[in-house]
């Protein structure tokens, strides 16, 4: 089966029911209703300007107009469409339509500079390009001089002379489904990788490992159709993606949240009753703040319905899933693993059943196997830090147009993650740290996550993040970048004071307060930190008061 046929079946058998909703929120929209006028804000008022909605029926049919308009122009099976739009209403129909037409789909990064703009596009032959009003600036320079790129269509206001109306062309094409066969080994789409470690790599998956990530996500977190689910993050990655993926299978309701902060959050919850919320790590951290700075008063909402709230995409300190519990005690908690080589999230699932395993990434998911495996391939020892290998109908095809790092990390079926993990006596896998990221000082492997997760048990601390800093006597040293909470004091000795509790080998030997940089699904940007601070350029430590 492909992943176009669960559109298609929602659509014909709850056409008229809400499949997605876009909400752009602002300050005017906090005004716009009080939390005191309980009867509004538990109603969801269809016209408000800050709102828009979509069927499931006018979903599938924006979905082939688009597919359509592509199919009008020849535009080829297994042509590449590029994604360049912010979360959008637009969005989910345009890339269907690039399914349903036979091509690949391939979303970018919004956070994307000119030049990786261009990169990426040459990279994954886009041949079709569609990119809205926010990029105008980044394209201006390089519209004229990509020549894989055949045409180029433009969605929202102020279009640009070398681009087409996409919202316009789509209303002269055809709503019925394009006669096209899909298969479920043909080519679906593109992903890149996030990055970290200079320019992305292009991820290739064919529809069974999207299929496959919509039946594990819906396992996973037992998702109906009475479910309403908060989509935050950004729809070009595989995690917000995949985990919309559930709400498909299940011809739940989803809401895209174009904008966030605490109050946001939580008047989106209350307003369309969503019952499940995935967030990053700083902005469940944030809620919590929000929360006992007194500045969020949670009776000003109401979140009876809310039952899960799930992250992922990063390392989850156990802390902050305890002062979550603490204030949210009906919740039930879930994080999963994933990579955007393993189609996102899932290949490693805690579990909701497991909450006393907060710290674990869990089991290896529905439909997926793990392995803790030493240098030469071998499995290590029950308890032992090897690195994590996982197998599954999501792993990806290759790395497009790059076969030696394709080698790299595929070993048969078993794709190689990179992260270094360690599986207890129960085989709930927690991870340990980035391979890349290990920092060897006087012989002895320090893994910076166990070093930031004990960090953020600190009061004053908001975030934090280690690495390793050149030394002629040890080779590394542990140097912890330090943010914190706002409006907050803190020295250097207090920090120094706070680690005596960790062993001596693990102790930062330099303190750095400063803010702590993490790209667009929650990761924190290590490459931007050594760029800063291994460079020679180390400034002075400063007490953050």
């Amino acid at each position: 089966m492909v992943i176009t046929e669960l559109l298609e079946r929602n659509a014909r058998l709850y056409g008229a029911e809400t499949a997605l909703v876009e909400i752009t929120p602002s300050e005017e929209w906090d005004k716009a209703v009080t939390w005191r006028d309980f009867s509004l804000i538990q109603s969801t008022n269809p016209n408000a300007p800050y709102r828009r909605e979509l069927s499931w029926r006018e979903f599938d049919n924006r979905a082939n107009r688009f597919a359509n308009l592509l199919l009008s122009r020849g535009v080829e099976r297994g042509a590449k469409v590029g994604i360049l739009l912010m979360n959008c209403l637009e969005w989910l129909p345009i890339y269907f339509g690039a399914l349903k037409a036979g091509c690949v789909a391939v979303p970018l990064n919004f956070r994307y500079s000119t030049d990786e703009i261009a990169y990426c596009l040459d990279l994954a032959d886009v041949e079709v390009l569609v990119f809205g009003p926010e990029f105008i600036e980044r394209m201006d320079p390089i519209a004229h001089s990509l020549p894989q790129a055949k045409m180029m269509f433009f969605v929202g206001p102020n279009k640009p002379d070398y681009t087409e109306d996409c919202c316009k062309l789509i209303g002269f094409c055809s709503s019925s489904a394009p006669p096209v066969a899909l298969d479920e080994t043909d080519h679906a789409a593109i992903y890149f990788s996030s990055g970290t470690t200079g320019f992305p790599k292009a991820i290739l998956h064919n529809h069974r490992a999207l299929y496959c990530s919509a039946l594990t996500e819906q396992r996973h977190h037992g998702q109906t159709r009475k479910d309403v689910f908060l989509c935050i993050p950004p729809l070009y990655h595989t995690g917000a993606k995949m985990h919309w993926f559930g709400s498909l299978a299940s011809a739940g309701k989803a809401v895209l949240l174009r904008d966030v902060k605490p109050e946001w959050i939580l008047r989106a919850i209350t307003e369309e009753k969503c019952t499940i919320v995935w967030l990053l790590v700083p902005w469940a951290q944030d809620i919590l703040d929000a929360i006992d700075s007194g500045r969020v008063d949670l009776s000003h909402y109401y979140l009876d319905q809310w039952r899960l709230m799930h992250i992922g995409a990063q390392p989850v300190p156990p802390s902050l899933i305890h002062r979550w519990q603490k204030i949210f005690p009906h919740h039930q908690y879930d994080t999963n693993y994933g990579l955007s080589e393993s189609i996102g999230p899932g290949c490693v699932h805690l579990g909701v059943e497991n909450v006393h395993k907060v710290g674990a990434i869990g089991k290896p998911g529905y439909q997926w196997e793990a392995r803790i495996v030493d240098d030469q391939g071998n499995d290590v020892a029950q308890g032992q830090v090897g690195e994590l290998a996982v197998k599954g109908p999501g792993v990806m095809l290759c790395y497009y147009k790059n076969p030696k790092a394709t080698e790299e990390v595929l070993k048969g079926e078993w794709l190689y993650t990179g992260d270094m993990a360690r599986m207890d006596e129960e085989g709930f896998i927690y991870l340990v740290d980035r391979k890349k990221d290990v920092i060897i000082s006087g012989g002895e492997n320090i893994y910076p996550v166990q070093i930031e997760d004990f960090l953020r048990k600190n009061d004053k601390i908001s975030d934090a993040a280690v690495i390793g800093l050149p030394d002629k006597r040890l080779g590394e040293i542990a140097a912890a970048i330090i943010q914190l909470k706002e409006g907050i004091s803190c020295s250097e000795e207090e920090i120094n004071s706070f680690c005596k509790e960790l062993p001596r080998y693990k102790r930062p030997r330099k303190v750095i307060f400063d803010k702590v940089p993490r790209n667009p699904t929650g990761k924190i940007e290590k490459p931007v930190l050594r760029e800063r601070y291994c460079s020679g350029r180390l400034v002075e430590v400063q007490n953050n008061s």
